[in-house]
C-alpha cells in the first residue's frame, strides 16, 4: 500500500471499529432488557470505570455497591469499611439490595459494580434482582492479577488522578481489600461461573481497550447462552 492510501486506510479501520461496536452494543441491549450485568474485579480492576460507561452506552444506570456503602456510613456517622474490610451481610441486606426496588430504576437495565461482595450474598441479590424485574443475566469478572493491582494503586496515589479516599493511601488497608476479595468474593465468583453466567475478561490494559474487551465478551455471551440467561 502506498503512503499515500495509509491515512484513509486509517480511517476506514476506525469507523469498522465505531460500527461493530456499535452494533455488539445494540446487541447487548436488546439482549439485557431491563436485566442486569454485575461487574468484580480486584481493587483497581476499573470496575466503576467500565461499569459507568458500559450504563451510559446501553441507555440503563449504574450502581455502586462501594458507593451505596460510603453514603451511607456518612449518613449514620459509622465507619464500617474504612479499615478496608466488607460490610457485614445483614447491613448489605439493608443497605444496598433495596435499590433494585427503586420506582426510578424500573425501566432500565442495571450495571452493577461488585452488588454482593460476599459469598452468600450472591443468592440474595439474584432473587432480589429477579423480583424486581432486573435479572441477573452476567457477571463480568475484570481479571487482573494482585502485582499488577497494586502497581495501579501505587500509580494513582503518586498521580492522584482516582479522588482515592483517605483510606486508600494506606498500604495495609490497601492489601485488606484485596485479601477480603480473595477469600471472601473469589467463592462468590465461583457460585457464577457454577451457574453458567460468569464472564471473565482481560483487564490489564489501557481502559479504552479494556472497555472493548467486555463489550466484545458481553456480546459474544449474550448471542451463545441467551436462552440459559432468561431462565436465571
Amino acid at each position: 500500500m502506498g503512503a499515500e492510501n495509509r491515512p484513509f486506510f486509517g480511517v476506514f479501520v476506525a469507523l469498522c471499529y465505531n460500527v461493530g461496536m456499535e452494533e455488539q452494543i445494540k446487541y447487548i441491549k436488546t439482549w439485557l432488557g431491563t436485566g442486569s450485568i454485575n461487574i468484580f474485579g480486584l481493587p483497581m480492576s476499573g470496575k466503576d470505570t467500565v461499569g459507568v460507561r458500559l450504563a451510559e452506552a446501553i441507555g440503563g444506570k449504574f450502581l455502586s455497591s462501594g458507593a451505596i456503602v460510603r453514603a451511607m456510613e456518612q449518613a449514620t456517622a459509622q465507619d464500617i469499611t474504612g479499615g478496608g474490610k466488607l460490610m457485614p451481610s445483614n447491613l448489605f441486606y439493608e443497605w444496598v439490595l433495596p435499590y433494585f426496588e427503586k420506582a426510578e430504576l424500573a425501566e432500565y437495565p442495571l450495571v452493577l459494580s461488585s452488588i454482593g461482595r460476599w459469598e452468600g450474598e450472591e443468592n440474595q441479590v439474584i432473587s432480589v434482582a429477579k423480583t424486581s424485574g432486573h435479572p441477573i443475566k452476567a457477571v463480568v469478572m475484570l481479571q487482573l492479577s494482585e502485582p499488577d493491582a497494586i502497581e495501579r494503586w501505587e500509580a494513582a496515589k503518586l498521580l492522584n488522578d482516582r479522588g482515592l479516599r483517605a483510606d486508600d493511601a494506606d498500604p495495609k488497608v490497601f492489601q485488606a481489600r484485596i485479601n477480603e476479595y480473595r477469600e471472601k468474593t473469589v467463592p462468590v465468583l465461583q457460585h457464577y461461573q457454577e451457574l453458567g453466567i460468569l464472564v471473565p475478561v482481560k483487564a490489564s490494559a489501557a481502559r479504552d481497550q479494556v472497555f472493548q474487551n467486555v463489550v466484545e465478551a458481553l456480546a459474544g455471551f449474550a448471542s451463545r447462552t441467551s436462552k440459559l440467561v432468561a431462565e436465571l
